[in-house]
C-alpha cells in the first residue's frame, strides 16, 4: 500500500508533482529562450539596462546584502539551523517541509539551468561570470523557498502580535533578493518571475504532501442556531455583551445565553441548550464550564466553542486559542469543525464523568483543592505555584500503573496525570506529544528523587522531553486504557476540579467524539508535529 501522511494525500504523489513542476518550468524556458516568430518580444533588457545605468553606493550596499543572503552558502546555512531547531522542538514537519522546499527548488533550478541556458543580461554585472545560466534565478527561487517557508512558520507557529510583523519581515526577503539580482544585472526579469514561481511551488507541493487530508479539506460550515453557556462567577453582563456582539458581527444574531450552575458546572444549560435546537455551544468559563458543556455535546453532532475566562483554560491554551475572551471567540468561530477525543474517568466514589484535557492524582490534586478561588482572581494562574510550594514535601504514592492489556507496573510517585493534551500554563509541555484527536491518552509520572531529579525533572519540563525510561524523574506512557491504582486514598482531579479523593483511577478514551471549532490544527498537534 502506498504510504500516507495522516489519511492525507499519499507521499508517492510528491515526486510526481515536483517531475510536472521541472517539465512545465523547463518549457516555459524554451518558449522565452526561443519563442515562436513574432510571438514574444519582451524586451526585458529595458529594465536591466536602466537599472544598471542608475546605480548608487547605498543601493548597491543594499543589493550586495540581499544578494548575499540568498547565496548557496548562507541558504544552506539558514536552512541548517532553522531545521535544527525545529527538530530539537520535536517538531519534525515544519523541518522536513522547510529543508525539502530547500532542496526541491534547488535539484528543478540545476536542471532547468541546465537544459534552458539562457544567457544573462548584456550590462555591467556586479556578481561576475556565474556557473550557471540565467534562466530561472536560483537566488529567488532558494529565498522564496526558504524564508517563504519562514514565514508560514510564523504566521501559523507564533502567538501574539509578533506573527504578523514577522511573516511580513520574511516575505519581504523574496522581494529583495529579486530586486537585487535584477539591479545588479544579473537576471531578466522573467528569470526573476520563474525562480519565485519555483520556489513556491516547491513549496506548496511538499507542504500539501506531508499535510493531513483533515487539516487540507477542514471546511467551516455554517454556525448555526447558537447558545452561550456561561459561568456567572466569572462572565459578567459586560462581557456578555461584548461576547454577544463578536456573535452578531459573525452572523450570528440573538444568542440563547444561559447561565451554569454550581451543581453541574454548566452541563444541564448545555442539554437545555441542545433540546431548543442549537446546534453551536459556546462554553465561557474556566476548564469546568468547558468539560461540562463537552460532556453534554459529545456525539450529538453540535460543535462547542471554548471562550477562556477562568484561571487555567487548559483546552482552549491546547486548541491555540487567544487568551483575551473576544478574540478567542472571534478566532474559534472563524476555524474549522474538527472532532477531538474525550476522556471517561471514574474511580472509587465518584461516578463516571467525561474530562477533556487531564486528569491526575497525588501532588496536582492536592494542589488543585489548596488553591482558592479568591488567590486564583487575584493572581491567575502562577496562584497554583503557591499551593504547589506547600505541597512539595507530601509523602510520595506507591502507585500500580496498568497501560492497556500490558503487566502492572509499581512506582513511588509524587503525581500521576493522564492527558488528552499536553500543554499547561506558561506553555511548559508536561506530556509532549500529547494530541487531542489521535485516539490516544498520555499519562506522565513525576517522580523525582532528592535535589538532582528534581532538576532532571525540571530539565525535561523545559526541553520537552519525553522520557520511557522505567523510574525517570518524568515516565511517560501512552494507550487507550490507564489503571491508576494507590495503595492508600490520595487527592484526585478532572480538569482543574477536586473529586472525592479515593486509591483507584480508570481511564478511557473517547475518539473523535466531541466536534470543536478552533483556528486551524489544534496546539498539541503543532507541537508534536510541526506547522510550516
Amino acid at each position: 500500500m502506498t504510504r500516507t501522511q495522516g489519511g492525507g494525500r499519499p507521499l508517492a504523489a510528491l515526486p510526481a508533482a515536483l517531475v510536472a513542476q521541472g517539465v512545465l518550468l523547463v518549457a516555459v524556458g524554451l518558449l522565452i529562450t526561443h519563442p515562436p516568430a513574432g510571438w514574444w518580444d519582451p524586451r526585458e533588457g529595458a529594465l536591466v539596462g536602466w537599472l544598471s545605468e542608475h546605480r548608487s553606493p547605498a543601493a548597491t550596499a543594499v543589493s550586495s546584502f540581499a544578494s548575499a543572503v540568498a547565496f548557496t552558502p548562507a541558504v544552506v546555512a539558514v536552512t541548517a539551523v532553522a531545521s535544527g531547531l525545529l527538530l530539537l522542538r520535536r517538531q519534525w514537519r515544519p523541518a522536513v517541509v522547510l529543508a525539502g522546499a530547500v532542496a526541491a527548488q534547488a535539484t528543478l533550478f540545476v536542471l532547468a539551468a541546465q537544459v534552458v541556458d539562457r544567457p544573462r543580461p548584456e550590462v555591467v554585472r556586479l556578481d561576475g561570470a556565474l556557473p550557471t545560466s540565467g534562466f530561472p534565478s536560483g537566488h529567488v527561487g532558494a529565498a522564496t523557498a526558504l524564508y517563504g517557508g519562514l514565514g508560514l512558520l510564523a504566521l501559523h507557529g507564533v502567538r501574539g502580535r509578533a506573527r504578523v510583523p514577522l511573516c511580513a519581515l520574511a516575505w519581504a526577503v523574496p522581494v529583495l533578493v529579486a530586486f537585487a539580482r535584477l539591479y545588479r544585472g544579473m537576471h531578466h526579469p522573467t528569470d526573476v518571475l520563474a525562480g519565485a514561481a519555483n520556489g513556491a511551488a516547491a513549496l506548496w507541493a511538499v507542504r500539501r504532501a506531508l499535510t493531513p487530508r483533515q487539516e487540507r479539506s477542514a471546511q467551516r460550515p455554517p454556525v448555526g442556531p447558537v447558545a452561550v453557556v456561561f459561568n456567572p462567577v466569572v462572565v459578567d453582563g459586560a462581557l456578555l455583551d461584548r461576547l454577544c456582539a463578536v456573535l452578531a458581527a459573525h452572523g450570528c444574531r440573538e444568542p440563547l445565553c444561559l447561565p451554569g450552575s454550581a451543581d453541574d458546572a454548566g452541563r444541564a444549560a448545555a442539554a437545555r441548550a441542545l433540546a431548543q435546537g442549537a446546534r453551536t455551544v459556546v462554553a465561557c468559563g474556566g476548564d469546568g464550564t468547558v468539560t461540562a458543556c463537552a460532556e453534554a455535546l459529545a456525539g450529538t453532532g453540535a460543535a462547542l466553542v471554548v471562550v477562556p475566562c477562568g484561571t487555567g483554560n487548559l483546552l482552549a491554551r491546547n486548541l491555540g486559542l487567544p487568551t483575551a475572551p473576544e478574540a478567542a471567540l472571534a478566532a474559534a468561530l472563524g476555524g474549522p469543525v474538527r472532532r477531538i477525543d474525550l476522556i471517561r474517568a471514574e474511580g472509587d466514589g465518584f461516578p463516571a464523568r467525561a474530562a477533556a484535557a487531564m486528569v491526575g492524582m497525588g501532588l496536582d490534586a492536592a494542589v488543585m483543592a489548596d488553591t482558592g478561588r479568591a488567590l486564583k482572581r487575584r493572581l491567575g494562574w502562577p496562584a497554583y505555584l503557591v499551593g504547589a510550594a506547600r505541597h512539595l514535601g507530601d509523602r510520595p504514592v506507591a502507585l500500580t500503573v496498568t497501560v492497556d492489556d500490558g503487566p502492572p507496573l509499581r512506582r513511588r510517585v509524587g503525581t500521576a496525570v493522564v492527558g488528552n493534551v499536553g500543554a499547561l500554563q506558561g506553555g511548559v509541555r508536561l506530556l509532549p506529544g500529547a494530541v487531542p484527536d489521535d485516539g490516544l491518552l498520555d499519562l506522565v509520572l513525576v517522580q523525582p528523587h532528592g535535589l538532582r531529579g528534581w532538576c532532571a525533572a525540571l530539565l525535561a519540563l523545559a526541553t520537552g522531553a519525553r522520557r520511557t525510561v522505567p523510574g525517570a524523574p518524568l515516565e511517560h506512557f501512552r494507550g487507550r486504557r490507564i489503571v491508576l491504582a494507590a495503595d492508600r486514598p490520595c487527592p484526585r482531579e478532572c480538569d482543574g476540579d477536586p473529586v472525592p479523593g479515593g486509591r483507584l483511577l480508570r481511564l478511557t478514551v473517547r475518539p473523535g467524539v466531541l466536534l470543536v471549532r478552533a483556528p486551524g490544527r489544534p496546539a498539541a498537534v503543532a507541537a508534536r508535529e510541526g506547522v510550516a
